[in-house]
């Protein structure tokens, strides 16, 4: 039997494209080998050609150039004596990349690593509960069900087959009264504020209502999309709907359910009035419903979009409930609004992924969903009480607030204790929270808070992350 040798060079020159961008200048009177030391030295300062990018083979490298191979040699060489490149057994010409200045003295210590390396930001859920088998099983389904010769473009609005599943599970989950042809399939919540706002402005309104405190994204994201936001306050009631009816408003954004980042929940003599005021005014209530699924401590409480369905755009995603990196997003607007976000939605991306549609549509159809969430809320519900416990030991003076659903905490501090130092302190014990005031209109009148996130860390992580965050309170205030 004939054992044919691959020649590990060989390997990796056609494992890596030989191509490279190097202008020689026969006319200039330099030297082509000087020429070709000058071009790559610049490269990889500029960091053009960064750190382990591996360089064409002499020989190949000659042949594009159409240069003597012994010139690219004495280059290479020349540049890793340098310390620019550096030759490996097996694996070609590397770049090793220009040494960096140290930016202490050498006889100096470095700072101690933190022990801990643990983020608890608000609304992420945990990946490793991501349901991968179910669905990589919709997502091949969906692929292998694509028709040899393409319809063409989708349709902006989004697939029938996941307008027809949503339409079917809200109603019957969320209690948000729509139809397939009032739905429109966005790149997430976000998305689908941004088409709502530019609908509006189309319209005429130049203000927008938000809650104070709300989710600071939102509000930079309406701003930026040409509407005034409008601050409305918040207590543990929700919105103050009678400080909307007096403000000069027609449009307000609210998350009804599980306010961010209180967590108060819109009372039902509010929620009414909020219906009514849409009614009375013909303004239009624009409902983020970024979390509701996950409750712990309470009923379920049905969205508001069904007290006044035409003047209520509801929102969701699966931002919470799968994961944030799948970008699939639904508005259940009024009939009146649809071809208004329709035209916004054309003329933004024309349309969201079909296949990751189709999977989608499945996986809520077939109960996957349902099923995914089940098994997910008593996980969470325990990571919450392990997130409570450790509180009520390691900073017993907090306040925790919006601890019935959702994925995070609103923990409140003394009065005098300054959030951004903790927060500081925190990350130098290896434990990253969000400061609660960026969420107020002014953050100056935010009371000391922090927003502590549950859901992406497990309970042992988090003991360990809130004892951290103990140390850092405690050396704060030793008293």
């Amino acid at each position: 039997m004939t054992v044919h040798r691959t020649n590990p060079a060989a390997r990796d020159e056609a494992a890596f494209p030989p191509d490279l961008l190097v202008a020689l200048d026969r006319s200039s009177g330099r030297s082509l080998r000087e020429q070709l030391e000058d071009e790559l030295r610049d490269a990889i300062r500029r960091g053009r050609l960064p750190a382990g990018t591996v360089l064409p083979a002499s020989r190949v490298l000659a042949r594009q150039l159409a240069v003597a191979r012994g010139i690219v040699v004495d280059a290479y060489e020349q540049l890793a004596a340098e310390g620019y490149l550096e030759a490996r057994q097996g694996s070609g010409t590397r770049v090793r990349g220009t040494p960096r200045r140290c930016a202490v003295p050498a006889e100096a210590e470095p700072d101690r690593p933190p022990a801990l390396n643990t983020r608890l930001l608000g609304g992420l859920p945990d990946p490793l509960h991501f349901p991968r088998a179910q669905w990589l099983r919709r997502y091949r389904a969906a692929l292998a069900a694509m028709p040899d010769a393409s319809p063409g473009y989708p349709d902006p609005a989004g697939s029938i087959e996941l307008r027809t599943a949503l339409a079917a599970y809200l109603g019957r989950v969320r209690a948000v009264v729509t139809s397939p042809d009032e739905l429109v399939v966005c790149g997430g919540f976000t998305q689908g504020l941004v088409l709502v706002c530019r609908a509006l402005l189309a319209r005429g309104t130049r203000r927008l209502a938000v809650e104070d405190p709300c989710f600071a994204y939102h509000r930079e994201l309406i701003a930026n999309a040409g509407l005034e936001p409008v601050p409305i306050r918040v207590d543990e009631h929700g919105i103050d709907v009678d400080e909307l009816g007096r403000r000069d408003v027609r449009a307000v954004l609210v998350a009804p359910a599980h306010s961010y980042p209180t967590g108060a929940v819109l009372s039902p003599p509010r929620r009414h009035a909020l219906a009514e005021w849409a009614q009375r005014t013909g303004g239009l209530v624009v409902e983020d419903d970024y979390d509701a699924e996950y409750r712990y401590d309470r009923a379920p409480i049905g969205a508001v979009q069904g007290l006044a369905r035409d003047r209520i755009v509801y929102g969701g995603s699966v931002s919470k409930t799968l994961s944030p990196m799948l970008r699939i997003g639904w508005l259940a607007a009024p009939p009146w609004l649809v071809p208004d976000l329709r035209r916004e939605k054309l003329y933004d991306d024309f349309a969201t992924a079909m296949v990751d549609q189709l999977a989608l549509a499945a996986f809520i159809a077939e109960g996957d969903l349902v099923r995914h969430l089940r098994r997910v809320r008593p996980e969470y519900r325990r990571r919450r009480d392990a997130a409570l416990r450790a509180l009520a030991v390691h900073v017993p003076d907090a306040r925790p607030a919006g601890v019935a659903a959702g994925l995070h905490l609103f923990v409140r501090l003394p009065p005098g204790v300054d959030e951004r130092e903790l927060r500081h302190a925190a990350r130098r014990e290896g434990v990253r929270l969000e400061r609660a005031a960026r969420h107020w209109a002014r953050p100056e009148d935010a009371p000391p808070a922090l927003v502590l996130g549950y859901g992406a860390a497990d309970e042992h992580a988090i003991e360990a992350a809130v004892a951290a965050l103990g140390r850092a309170y405690r050396s704060l205030a030793p008293g």
